[in-house]
């Protein structure tokens, strides 16, 4: 944790110290940095991977220079698999952090984007009621359990999506209490398309995982799904503690109107 009291300089010198790549920042970077007057580090994204023991997390400097110009500085910290020894890297930018993170892991650069929180679309399932089981029940993929977090307000999220739950079974106070520790979350949607019921008549259905991470380093999932199978057609969002309670009120919603 950063000392408050640290000067810039002193800051500045333990960030580069400890980086294996400090060497590689541009001389002209490390010289406007050497007049920096106020610096501020903030978290920006954390990973865990429990099947394999990774962990990582990126961190932004920022410095404010006697220029009036700020610089940032972008530090990759990270336990690689197998290997229990913290290790620090630092750039010069978000960008060169992400071909970093494609380097180390493996994988796809997709930081590079400008918001870490992630919202893929699902495929587009079969217009039947028997195909539209079939793809409810389909197990959760592994590659869906590697998370790449935002740190943003993540409690307050947590606390909007429980709200806006309709359905009479979803999570209560012990899960919102749990969730009020909450300081990083990612969204994925897991499922979207529009279905035709029995009656003939469409409904859209998504259902998105809201993944967070507690104080504790501990992980929680909401499940929430979002449908228009309501006998007005009006939109409905349910809540659910596990993926298979969500996708088995998708399919309910599905065949009862």
């Amino acid at each position: 944790m950063s000392d408050p009291y640290e000067t810039t300089e002193a800051h500045l010198d333990r960030l580069l110290g400890r980086a294996l790549n400090s060497f590689d920042l541009p001389d002209r970077l490390v010289e406007r940095l050497g007049t920096a007057l106020a610096h501020s580090s903030s978290l920006y994204t954390t990973h865990h991977s429990p099947a394999t023991g990774v962990w990582r997390e990126t961190h932004r400097h920022t410095y404010l220079l006697t220029d009036g110009g700020s610089v940032s500085l972008w530090e990759l910290t990270y336990l690689p698999e197998g290997d229990r020894r913290v290790r620090h890297e630092v750039f010069a930018s978000k960008a060169e952090t992400c071909l970093a993170v494609s380097r180390l892991f493996g994988e796809a650069a997709a930081g590079a984007a400008p918001d870490p929180v992630l919202l893929p679309g699902g495929e587009e399932p079969e217009n039947d009621v028997a195909a539209l089981s079939a793809l409810f029940a389909v197990p959760v993929p592994p590659a869906r359990r590697h998370r790449e977090y935002a740190v943003e307000q993540s409690a307050d999220h947590a606390r909007r999506v429980l709200r806006r739950a309709e359905n009479g079974d979803r999570p209560g106070e012990p899960v919102a209490a749990l969730l009020r520790t909450a300081y990083a979350h990612q969204i994925t949607q897991a499922f979207g398309g529009r279905q035709c019921l029995s009656d003939g008549r469409d409904a859209g259905f998504s259902l998105y995982e809201h993944a967070f991470v507690l104080l504790d380093g501990t992980e929680l999932s909401l499940w929430e799904v979002e449908h228009t199978a309501t006998p007005d057609g009006r939109h409905m969002c349910e809540v659910y503690e596990s993926e298979a309670a969500a996708r088995g009120a998708m399919e309910h919603r599905a065949r009862v109107r």
